[in-house]
């Protein structure tokens, strides 16, 4: 799901069904489709299956990501997506001192978006 704030296109949520449950890996882009340094973090759904709220804690490549670059806050990271089937679907980043939440209103639909950066290469 490519998350675009104005121009840039930098981000893409990747969501996956494991056997173990939902895995969330936030996938960022450069402008010429390159890996940021900060790319592919995320979990895997630490809730029993709900079809309206999954938690996804940071798992362990994550946190040896973020404490290699120096984001001591960032292993306590908890993103979640919370549907409200027909209105909202809202993503939600939490940590301790942190919270940042966006809602997506399902009731207005959007032209569709240009591509994410580097969105070419991830269907090779």
């Amino acid at each position: 799901m490519p998350f675009h704030v104005g121009e840039d296109r930098s981000r893409t949520w990747v969501l996956r069904a494991l056997p173990q449950g939902l895995q969330l890996k936030h996938d960022h882009r450069h402008q010429d489709g390159s890996h940021d340094e900060l790319t592919m973090y995320g979990g895997t759904s630490a809730d029993p299956a709900n079809a309206l709220t999954q938690n996804f804690p940071a798992d362990a490549y994550s946190k040896l990501m973020f404490q290699a670059l120096g984001r001591t806050a960032a292993p306590a990271n908890v993103w979640s997506f919370t549907l409200e089937p027909g209105h909202t679907l809202t993503y939600r980043l939490s940590r301790p001192g942190r919270e940042f939440a966006v809602a997506f209103d399902l009731t207005r639909p959007v032209a569709l978006p240009p591509p994410a950066w580097g969105a070419a290469a991830r269907t090779r």
